[in-house]
């Protein structure tokens, strides 16, 4: 069961979701939240798997508290819903630790399947928001790398001056399925791609996780760009 925390300023968006969200049968919602301060200390207290945060409510909003809630080692993941598709509140976002930003248009059943993908430890983009975005995410960040070597830097942790990075061993499988996986592709489209068995797959990734201090597929995929992994649509 994967269980869920909804965060809006809004109470009928939160109901409604929750309705939508409890009628899955592997979607359990713990709570909700109406601003991101509350969020941060019911994340805490129920620990849930995935948080589901708009991005403008009053008081403390939701970057501020995706940011506060991957700070605190939280093991939740954070899926942004909002109705914004401002580029800068993906960046943001994404650079709070964000697994997944979506829009509140999407489908219900699209919501449902990112909760699932975001839980276990893929990412998500909405389709509306384009290959550019994460793409100038990546060569915005880079710039902030320059002059130092490839490190297993926290994806979504602001660069602090004179951090000396040391490079991680990705072997060139590890590479290989990095490439893949910033192009979007499921581990089960990587064994393709590589004919290789999925739990080969699922063991590069695992590994390229833990070298890229990354937390999910999505935040693997900022890392590759951002360091020169050749760059592919991100679905």
């Amino acid at each position: 069961m994967i269980t869920v925390l909804i965060v809006d300023d809004q109470p009928v968006v939160r109901a409604g979701l929750s309705v939508v969200l409890d009628a899955e049968p592997d979607l359990q919602v713990l709570g909700q939240a109406a601003d991101g301060a509350e969020a941060a200390r019911l994340t805490a207290e129920l620990a849930p798997d995935v948080v589901c945060m708009d991005v403008r409510m009053p008081g403390s909003d939701g970057i501020t508290a995706t940011r506060e809630i991957i700070g605190s080692g939280s093991a939740a993941k954070v899926l942004i819903l909002t109705t914004f598709d401002i580029d800068e509140y993906v960046f943001a976002a994404l650079e709070a630790g964000a697994s997944g930003f979506l829009l509140k248009g999407a489908e219900e059943a699209v919501i449902a399947q990112a909760i699932r993908s975001v839980a276990a430890g893929g990412g998500t983009l909405d389709q509306r928001i384009t290959h550019k975005v994460i793409t100038e995410f990546a060569q915005r960040r880079s710039g902030t790398w320059a002059g130092t070597e490839l490190g297993a830097v926290t994806p979504g942790a602001p660069a602090r001056e004179n951090d000396t990075l040391k490079t991680p061993a990705l072997t060139p499988r590890e590479t290989e399925v990095l490439r893949l996986i910033t192009q979007g592709l499921s581990n089960a489209e990587i064994a393709e791609s590589l004919f290789v068995e999925v739990t080969t797959v699922k063991y590069h990734v695992q590994s390229i996780l833990m070298k890229t201090q990354s937390r999910d597929r999505l935040q693997a995929a900022i890392w590759g760009l951002r360091h020169g992994v050749a760059p592919g649509d991100f679905r």
